[in-house]
């Protein structure tokens, strides 16, 4: 995305503008790219202010239609199971939020957040999770980490994260079963994804990053496809959905730790959920910080908290976690981080008299 400058929007359009994202994942905060959204705090930028006549809808099928690549490796990879995870997280998302508006007497609008935080719950999941835990989770991200801070563009933390998070704290064991891609039965069950295992010997690692890079890896059903979920990054910034600026300074914090703690770089980069996280979760206009410098300390808080959490941490992965400690700085890095007004001259200092 570009520079970000965002519009003054009135409080009408506040939530079709300012929060295509709270899809739950990558997209919110604006239809307009280019212009400093309303924060809570009235803190809205210096004109002028440019609108890019793209519809918040539009900004959310896109988003969707780039879920369309690690859905598709889900399917291939785990199989049916895996489309039945991804149609029960949409379908309840979908429901709940339709059901919470009609109880609030408010409009009901398909513009696409429900699904896309359906999926993007979906793609985080194991593939063998039970479906009655898919809807716990659906219903919590919309419920409670959406719709109860006041609905799309309102909420602090990125809903689909939130939900996994919930399940992962609710119900450790089934979040932690990992399945080999082509195999369903009970030998085919391995306690960890590439992450919470020891690091292969030195002669299989070109087999591993070849694995990684396709996806014939154990793992969450949307994560272990490295080639498809850059493909859908790299259209997304090519369409400007997402700002550039996250997952790259995200990605490279983490090479540059794993550098210095003499991690293997490749292994760090394309194994568990980094890539994911970076390119869909991360970018969230509505959790992320609205100013270029922003969302570059937003950014590197994300990827340094991955990696130490990764490296210390009992947790074999940190990337949801680290999100979604970094989306609660978010207000704060928008207070203190303000874009300078257009046209804006330092002022000199005076001269003393002799």
């Amino acid at each position: 995305m570009n520079e970000t400058n965002k519009e003054n929007i009135t409080e009408e359009n506040s939530e079709n503008n300012k929060s295509a994202g709270s899809q739950s994942g990558g997209v919110s905060k604006g239809a307009v790219q280019e212009n400093i959204i309303v924060r809570e705090n009235n803190f809205i930028s210096q004109p002028p202010h440019i609108w890019r006549g793209i519809s918040t809808a539009k900004i959310m099928y896109i988003f969707f239609a780039s879920l369309i690549f690690p859905s598709v490796a889900a399917v291939y990879f785990f199989g049916l199971r895996a489309f039945w995870v991804m149609l029960a997280s949409t379908v309840t998302s979908v429901l709940v939020e339709l059901i919470i508006k009609k109880a609030r007497k408010k409009n009901f609008k398909m513009d696409g957040s429900a699904l896309i935080t359906g999926l993007l719950l979906a793609l985080t999941l194991p593939p063998r999770i039970p479906i009655w835990m898919v809807v716990i989770g659906a219903a919590f991200s919309i419920a409670l980490a959406k719709e109860a801070f006041g609905g799309l563009g309102h909420n602090i933390f990125n809903p689909a994260l939130a939900g996994r998070a919930f399940l992962a704290i609710c119900f450790p064991t089934f979040m932690t079963q990992w399945y080999l891609p082509g195999n369903s039965g009970i030998d085919a069950v391995t306690s960890a994804s590439p992450l919470g295992e020891s690091f292969v010997a030195e002669g299989s690692k070109i087999a591993l990053y070849r694995d990684l890079f396709f996806g014939n890896v154990a793992g969450s059903i949307g994560e272990t496809s490295a080639m498809l979920i850059i493909i859908a990054g790299i259209l997304l910034i090519a369409f400007r959905i997402i700002d550039w600026k996250i997952p790259l300074v995200y990605v490279a914090t983490v090479v540059i730790m794993s550098l210095i703690f003499g991690e293997d770089i490749l292994f760090q980069v394309m194994a568990g959920g980094l890539l994911f996280g970076a390119v869909f979760m991360a970018t969230d206009y509505v959790t992320s910080p609205v100013t270029g410098p922003g969302r570059i300390i937003f950014a590197i808080g994300c990827g340094l908290i991955t990696f130490l959490i990764r490296h210390f941490g009992a947790m074999p992965e940190g990337v949801c976690f680290s999100i979604l400690v970094m989306n609660g700085f978010t207000p704060l890095i928008d207070r203190y981080i303000r874009p300078k007004p257009f046209g804006y001259v330092k002022p000199r200092k005076a001269k003393r008299a002799k």
